[in-house]
Parts: structure tokens; C-alpha cells; sequence
């Protein structure tokens, strides 16, 4: 069992401005909670809340305090000091391996390093265990780790095995020489075959956990699709992420109003069954159904490298994974366009 130390003799201030008037009425607890990400929990927040650590307009406040538009929010935050690193017995579906390199077919629900609430059952604890050494990063948290895939996305994965690996395949990704495809299937029917979403990207001021176009610290960023295949209502898109920003291929779809299926963070619904595909209304009598998909139908389906000893130009594939295969298969047989 992992436990977060929580160090009160070392406090740091930060400063929350209320802006948007969607999150008015909003539980002060609830508030600070989404601004801050998953780092600091909820119960921990209410603790700070009660102990005159957090203030609202320079005045104590209650948990349950409904915050309003133009709220000055002071927060004493405590240090923390979090667990150590540890190896774990996960398997792992293994495209590619030499000395230098690994690559793995990440499964929906698999969070890829250590971080606030999943100290544990990481591709990081499933990789130190199956490589015993991996190269030390500037997050010690992220050993061998050269870029990510959002725990519901599903995919091909590179890490590096040793320093020098990681330094040039670090540079490659900076460089961006390195290729990513992804597979998507969205909501509604893409009007253009093929287009460049070039729009910038940031932290939402509002919910740290989400990234938005408009953020004030928004950086360039590029994605090409192309349409795959067209449905009544759904569209099968192939993505190429020219930048590399946190959920990008979501938000950038999103922006274009084509939210990807089953994005609980971005899109209309976050799930979808079978019954969906061919009525409005769940059909009477139908018996319980587990859904189609669970998550947002996101797939890293292509990523080509530089391999950073051989210099040989590399590309490796993974095929859909299962729940996405199914929900293609239904498209087809409901909603295929004549």
C-alpha cells in the first residue's frame, strides 16, 4: 500500500482567480479540486479548507462555500512526499525489444507512469520489472518514458532502455522526425476528406485535468486527418500529430465538431451501445447490455523512429484493440452509408 506524506511544515501560496461564469455555484472544495489536477486530493483539500489554509477574498471559508465570479482564492498548499518507485509482474504485449528499445501495444485503461491516484499497475512498474534497469529521467517517476498515451488511449508505446537511447529518441521527438498515426472514430460525418487543424493548445484555467484551444498559455499545435470511412452519424478518421500536446487529437477534434466516441473529457457521451447505432430510443425488451466501448475510441496505431544506435529507419503497427474492432463491426452492419 503507497502512502503520500503530507509535509505541513513546508507551505507554498498560490492564487485562483474565478473567471468563468459556468463554474459559479460551484462547492468551494470541488472548485480548487479541478484547478489543481489530480496531485492534491479532494479529502486533503477539505482538510485545508477547515484549517483556515485556504481563503476566499482574503476571508476563511467553508468546503461548501459556492464560489462566484471574481473570487480571489489563496491556498497554502503543503509539500508532498511521494512514494518510491517499484517494479511489478504485469504482463505486457511486447511489439518490439533489443538492447537499446522497447516497444509495447498499450491496452485501453493502462495508465503509463506513477502519478497521484495510481502509485501502482503502471506500464512503468510493468517495465522495471521486465527490464530491470531503465534510464533515469528529469521526473524519476518516468524512467525510459519518451512520450505518452493518455490512460484510455490504446496503442504503440516506445521507452528506452538506456541513457543513450533515451537522449536521441528524446531529441527526435523534440525534433518531431518522429511519425505517429492514430485511428479514431468520431462523432457526426467529417465534411472534408482530408484537412490540417492547426489551432493553438492549453491548460483550461477552469479544470486542470482538461486542455482547451483558448487557454492564455496555449502553445502551437497541428494535426492532419484523413477520412477512412464514412457512417450515418460517425466518421473513421486516421490522425497524424504533427506537435505533441496533451490530448491534442481529442481537443483538436473536438474543436472542429467532431468530438471523438465515448470521450468522457471532450466528447457527447461517455459510453455507447449496440442499440445506439440503429435507434433513437432504447428498443423495449431489450435486455441489459454491457456497452461497445468505455472509452474514447482513440487507437496510437503507427509510430516510425530513428533507432538511436543503427540509425535505421523503423516503423512498427498495432492493430485496433477489440472494443474498437466491435464497434467498426457495427457500424458496418448499422449505420454504413449506401
Amino acid at each position: 500500500m503507497y502512502t503520500v506524506i503530507v509535509d505541513m511544515t513546508n507551505l507554498r501560496t498560490i492564487q485562483l482567480e474565478v473567471r468563468k461564469p459556468a463554474v459559479e455555484n460551484y462547492r468551494l472544495d470541488v472548485y480548487i479540486t479541478k484547478r489543481l489536477g489530480t496531485t492534491y486530493s479532494r479529502t486533503l483539500l477539505q482538510k485545508l479548507i477547515k484549517q483556515g489554509l485556504v481563503t476566499v477574498n482574503n476571508k476563511k471559508a467553508k468546503p461548501s462555500y459556492e464560489i462566484t465570479l471574481g473570487d480571489l482564492i489563496t491556498i497554502n498548499l503543503p509539500r508532498l512526499i511521494l512514494p518510491q518507485m517499484v517494479a511489478e509482474d504485469i504482463p505486457l504485449d511486447i511489439i518490439y525489444e533489443d538492447d537499446e528499445v522497447i516497444l509495447i501495444n498499450k491496452p485501453p485503461h493502462f495508465v503509463v507512469h506513477p502519478a497521484a491516484g495510481h502509485w501502482e499497475g503502471t506500464l512503468v512498474n510493468a517495465l522495471l520489472h521486465h527490464c530491470k534497469v531503465l534510464p533515469e529521467t528529469d521526473d524519476i517517476y518516468r524512467p525510459g518514458i519518451v512520450h505518452r498515451l493518455d490512460k484510455d488511449t490504446s496503442g504503440v508505446i516506445l521507452a528506452a532502455k538506456t541513457v543513450t537511447a533515451h537522449a536521441k529518441l528524446s531529441a527526435q521527438f523534440e525534433d518531431r522526425t518522429i511519425k505517429k498515426e492514430y485511428i479514431a472514430i468520431v462523432e457526426g460525418e467529417v465534411r472534408f476528406d482530408s484537412d490540417v487543424i492547426n489551432k493553438p493548445i492549453g491548460r483550461d484555467p477552469e479544470d486542470r485535468e482538461k486542455m482547451c484551444i483558448t487557454a492564455e498559455d496555449s502553445k502551437s499545435a497541428e494535426t492532419f486527418y484523413e477520412v477512412l470511412e464514412r457512417f450515418k452519424d460517425f466518421t473513421l478518421v486516421k490522425c497524424h500529430p504533427k506537435t505533441g500536446r496533451t490530448h491534442q487529437i481529442r481537443v483538436h477534434l473536438q474543436s472542429i465538431g467532431h468530438p471523438i466516441v465515448a470521450d468522457s473529457d471532450y466528447g457527447k457521451r461517455e459510453t455507447i451501445y449496440e442499440w445506439e447505432l440503429y435507434a433513437k430510443t432504447k428498443p423495449e425488451g431489450l435486455d441489459t447490455a454491457e456497452p461497445v466501448i468505455v472509452r474514447q475510441a482513440l487507437h496510437a496505431y503507427s509510430l516510425c523512429f530513428e533507432h538511436p544506435v543503427t540509425e535505421q529507419r523503423m516503423t512498427f503497427t498495432a492493430e485496433l484493440p477489440a472494443d474498437m474492432a466491435k464497434l467498426l463491426e457495427y457500424l458496418r452492419k448499422y449505420a454504413k452509408k449506401t
